[in-house]
């Protein structure tokens, strides 16, 4: 059987938040479906009845604006001030229950809005809700008189019980329309809650605007501590499906599709994306038409030079960038790359094969690699092809078939590439000439294992977690398998080893290595279904490579489940973000959380004083020697490749042995290219397992 090529990375929720809209089914009829949709329309399909093979009947519809008020502690008593008004537009409108009211900050009428009359920003709105409750979401609703301005943007949101002393629950910058917009977090006691908007969403003018706010209690109070620690949420302008690391400045570049909450029905050649900038906590915006192409559910690697490159997409997408680079997609057979450098997209040569959901790896000589891919160009004949950078070619592999495999690959020596699943036949292929394929056994006593996982933890020796997962891309219960994959020479038989099973079942869900070997697992469901939430495994789990054994770790408050996204950051914490992209339905998360994990804290919970990488090379070569010194004596070093996920094929940890003069260190690196694939690396140094901040490190083609 063809496995269908994808490991969309998703988490899901046991319980659903008071704010998330209800799970009722559209129980739509097929005619009654349109081919398109606008960003603040109805669910979207393909052109017939199913998203993503899952019929519309079957993904429930998120709240209106109107749902979202009736069902809102009741505002009997509230009191809501503002720092700003303009006669006749109170802040007491927002609690009015009618969505024809608004509160606005002054302005000068008979001016024109280019005047940019009134208050400056920012603006404080506060509701005093006359007790306290326990609450976990609020929903902000813009103006809902055909007008703009005043949506607010970048925002607070802030907690108190006193009035007096605040907490920080969210954070982030809302999408610049007139959708209602809902922030989780996590359960806190509360009174007063007041909404800071930092900037108009539409930079029109120094005002905000705010026709209802509404605030969720829950009867579920906060998860009892557990190890580690999660952020504020982050508010995105979208759904972040897709991630790439910008080793310029560290920031993180999220995307969706054409539209902030869909994929489906595009009739534009454009990629919506956000930037959160790890330093100040921004998220600023920007849509993507340099290139002419929908950049979702593309192949996606960071190349040799740290670019993004993306290629294809669903029904024909492409995006390149660090450079990324993502080809296939909406646009089926388009390559865009993202240069950090310049901050510039540009569209390069199509691939020879329109591809969407297909995976593409960095090679050891450079090149790029990719194979299968569904629903896009056709099905069937997906067999690899090979883009060389410095060329701007695509070359097809006929020798790489597709029919055996699928998504979780990993480059290897001698430009080849080790194929670890999801099918339970693993494979080598080769990209010399017109290309080759041998099998390299199965994986143990494994099934298939759609939209499960596989991290490489220690490429010096050729090791790969492969976890999770389920026979089926959907309607499939999750498996909790977990295999320990060996590999040496290119095409030789794997070494496989079944190990302790994970502490819950996952599909959809997100795995990260981190500087320690240890690796991140988060999310996914227990069945497998696309665009929903039910059976969600809040709780994270951590693997341990010396024991191999799985503990729990602190849960989380939002699910996380299909189209979601992991990816570890520079300062070695971990961002779990997305899930949905399916129009007004009800699991569409616009937002994510950082996970900080136990090994930056002491063990009475205070912050653990991390090493300091003094100075190192920005750029180092294969087989050659790295030279760091630090403030302090530390006790490990690794170097990781920077991830880029939907499939985030690209993650590689590389441990590095030491020889120590004082605080100067010399380590001696992996002589083979396939070991330390061309690219960007974090450098982490650690001292008894509390790592630093990361350095950047370039590894050039040899």
């Amino acid at each position: 059987m063809l496995l269908r090529l994808v490991t969309i990375l998703s988490l899901t929720i046991e319980h659903i938040h008071a704010i998330s809209p209800s799970a009722v089914a559209l129980n739509k009829p097929a005619a009654s479906v349109q081919a398109a949709s606008t960003d603040n329309g109805g669910l979207v399909t393909e052109g017939v009845s199913t998203l993503d093979g899952l019929s519309l009947d079957a993904i429930a519809e998120g709240r209106s604006a109107e749902s979202l008020v009736s069902t809102s502690i009741p505002k009997t008593n509230w009191v809501a001030t503002a720092d700003s008004y303009q006669p006749g537009f109170p802040p007491s409108n927002v609690l009015d229950s009618s969505l024809n009211t608004f509160w606005h900050t002054t302005y000068t009428p008979g001016l024109p809005p280019s005047a940019r009359s009134g208050a400056p920003l920012p603006h404080t709105l506060t509701i005093d809700m006359g007790q306290t409750y326990l609450i976990d979401s609020i929903a902000y609703i813009p103006r809902q008189d055909g007008q703009s301005n005043g949506n607010v943007g970048e925002h607070q949101i802030l907690l108190s019980i006193d009035n007096s002393t605040w907490s920080l629950p969210a954070f982030g910058t809302y999408q610049d329309s007139n959708s209602s917009k809902t922030t989780i977090f996590e359960a806190s006691y509360a009174r007063y809650v007041r909404l800071i908007a930092l900037t108009e969403a539409g930079n029109r003018g120094p005002w905000t605007s705010c026709a209802s706010f509404n605030i969720f209690t829950t009867g579920t109070p906060a998860p009892a501590a557990g190890e580690g620690e999660w952020s504020p949420t982050i508010d995105f302008p979208l759904v972040p499906v897709s991630a790439a690391i910008d080793y310029s400045s560290g920031n993180v570049l999220v995307w969706s599709s054409w539209a902030a909450s869909t994929f489906a029905g595009s009739a534009d050649k454009n990629t919506l994306t956000a930037m959160y900038n790890m330093a100040t906590g921004i998220v600023s915006q920007r849509n993507v038409s340099d290139t002419d192409h929908d950049m979702f559910c593309e192949g996606l690697s960071l190349d040799a030079k740290g670019r993004v490159v993306a290629t294809g997409e669903r029904n024909s997408w492409a995006y390149i960038g660090l450079e990324l680079m993502i080809a296939g997609g909406n646009d089926a057979a388009k390559t865009s790359i993202y240069d950090p450098g310049t901050n510039a997209w540009t569209a390069e040569r199509q691939m020879q094969i329109p591809r969407g959901y297909h995976s593409m790896v960095t090679l050891s000589n450079g090149n790029l690699f990719t194979i299968g891919g569904s629903w896009s160009g056709g099905e069937g004949d997906k067999n690899g092809e090979v883009y060389n950078p410095s060329t701007n070619n695509w070359t097809l592999v006929p020798g790489a078939p597709v029919a055996p495999m699928l998504a979780m690959l990993f480059a290897w020596k001698g430009a080849t590439i080790f194929q670890a699943g999801p099918s339970k036949a693993m494979n080598w292929y080769g990209t010399s000439g017109t290309g080759s394929h041998i099998a390299a056994g199965p994986r143990a006593g494994d099934g298939d294992a759609m939209c499960g996982n596989a991290v490489m933890y220690d490429a010096t020796v050729g090791k790969i977690l492969v976890i999770g997962g389920a026979i089926d891309y959907q309607g499939a219960n999750a498996t909790t398998n977990a295999h320990i994959i060996t590999i040496g020479t290119p095409m030789s038989a794997a070494t496989v080893q079944t190990i302790s099973s994970m502490s819950y079942p996952r599909i959809f869900a997100n795995a990260v290595v981190l500087p320690t070997g240890a690796i991140f697992i988060s999310g996914g469901q227990k069945y497998g279904i696309p665009f929903s939430d039910n059976g969600s495994q809040l709780q994270p789990e951590m693997w341990d490579p010396v024991s191999t054994n799985f503990t729990k770790l602190a849960p989380q408050a939002i699910p996380r489940n299909y189209h979601s996204i992991g990816i570890l950051l520079p300062d070695a914490t971990v961002l779990s973000a997305g899930g949905g992209l399916c129009g007004a339905c009800a699991t569409n998360h616009y937002d994510g959380q950082i996970y900080s994990p136990s090994y930056l804290f002491n063990p009475n919970g205070s912050r653990a004083i991390r090493p300091v990488i003094e100075s190192a090379p920005p750029q180092v070569s294969v087989g050659g020697t790295l030279i760091a010194t630090t403030e302090s004596p530390v006790t490990a070093w690794a170097m990781l490749r920077l991830g880029a996920t939907t499939l985030n094929t690209d993650q590689r940890r590389i441990p590095l042995n030491a020889t120590a003069n004082g605080t100067t260190y010399t380590m001696t690196l992996p002589i083979d290219a396939g070991v330390l694939i061309p690219g960007y690396y974090y450098l982490f140094a650690m001292n008894v397992g509390v790592p630093s901040l990361a350095k950047f490190v370039s590894v050039p083609v040899p």
